[in-house]
């Protein structure tokens, strides 16, 4: 008898003739995030078992499983032969001492001797017959028997399904550029475009020194706890420092949001095309603040030539996000006390439904090619 981890993906099944390809991408996504851990890994019918790992580090293994995307559900259990009297011993290491329960068999091994509804009443009755503090109850039990006879000769047998996060597998849906702040919002934002199957690269603008070490620092954590979602994701930084001090010295200071972000999807075309990334990414939920209304969005959206730009946080209001944000772990990072460039100059009354045509107006007093050279000539890497 053997101890395994048993895991199922989600949507790839309606990937018919293209299921292979998703297949392959999840199988290198479950060893990554693997690595470094004794196991094998195994693909039978739809489902992939870890096997012959070290139990003291179950906890890990499973922390990590819950951390892929496309996982739909994972149990622990034991492998054992296809034998009634090996089943049996399985199911009282999962099946409780009292209470109520259920025997439930799957039997994908059609030349298996007894059917669904036999195994259920033998394993149901040795265990009644063992454990007199036990009664069955079908309907609704305490714990359940789960027993998955498969066409190997081989039976699965669990106590329970843990729910994974579900999605498609990091990889399957392109490449995306990320523009990430040291909010709650842009992470989040990252972590729900990975989980449709996107790999997700990052974009930090600073403002140093207006802003600190410590706030750049906030955003690498950030970016370390996104790429536990999202895999080996990089991290890119810009200072836009000069770009606030003209902004701020020549237009109308109700503008600086506007202008400032204009420049910012302009600088992150330029960083995504060089990259490979496919679309931009950003955090912003409409009416959140005053640059998210559809005039700003549409602002910013008018400077980006040849990329959309994807916003998966749109429809959210504050509470969802923070309760994603809390879930995956990025909440308490993302509430320090460290100012991002967003605000530094930040005007008492910003513009909230800007017209293009004064945008267009106060923007002119600045030389927008070499303000953008300028800053992609800051533009640094970071190894997560």
């Amino acid at each position: 008898m053997e101890k395994i981890v048993i895991i199922r993906y989600a949507e790839i099944h309606l990937k018919g003739k293209n299921r292979g390809y998703f297949e392959r991408v999840f199988t290198v996504n479950l060893e990554r995030a693997m690595k470094g851990l004794r196991h094998e890994l195994r693909r039978i019918s739809g489902r992939y078992l870890v096997e012959n790992f070290d139990e003291g580090m179950l906890d890990e293994i499973l922390g990590r499983v819950s951390r892929v995307f496309g996982v739909h559900s994972y149990s622990v259990g034991y492998k054992v032969e296809s034998d009634m009297d090996a089943i049996f011993a399985a199911a009282k290491l999962v099946c409780p001492m009292s209470g109520t329960f259920k025997v439930d068999t799957h039997r994908a091994d059609k030349k298996f001797p007894l059917q669904s509804m036999e195994i259920n009443r033998e394993i149901g009755g040795r265990l009644l017959s063992e454990r007199k503090e036990l009664c069955v109850d079908v309907h609704s039990p305490a714990a359940y028997v789960y027993i998955d006879v498969r066409e190997n000769g081989n039976t699965l047998v669990f106590g329970e399904f843990l729910k994974g996060l579900g999605g498609m597998p990091v990889g399957t849906s392109g490449k995306g550029l990320l523009l990430i702040s040291g909010g709650i919002d842009s992470p989040v934002a990252g972590y729900m475009m990975a989980k449709r199957g996107m790999t997700v690269d990052c974009l930090h603008f600073h403002s140093y020194p207006y802003t600190n070490d410590q706030a750049k620092e906030k955003v690498v954590d950030l970016a370390r706890i996104l790429s536990r979602y999202s895999g080996a994701a990089s991290l890119r930084t810009v200072s836009v420092t000069h770009v606030q001090e003209a902004i701020h010295e020549k237009c109308a200071p109700d503008l600086m949001i506007t202008l400032l972000r204009r420049f910012m999807y302009r600088i992150a075309e330029i960083v995504a095309k060089r990259n490979g990334d496919q679309c931009l990414i950003t955090g912003e939920s409409l009416g959140q603040v005053a640059s998210q209304t559809i005039e700003g969005m549409t602002s910013s959206n008018s400077v980006v030539r040849s990329l959309p730009v994807l916003r998966p946080l749109v429809g959210f209001d504050k509470d969802e996000i923070i309760e994603r944000s809390m879930a995956m772990g990025a909440y308490e990072t993302s509430i320090l006390p460290f100012e991002d460039c967003c605000t530094v100059f930040l005007p008492e009354f910003p513009a909230i439904k800007p017209k293009m045509s004064y945008i267009l107006e106060e923007e002119a007093k600045l030389d927008v090619d070499a303000l953008v050279e300028e800053a992609l000539g800051t533009l640094e890497k970071i190894e997560l």
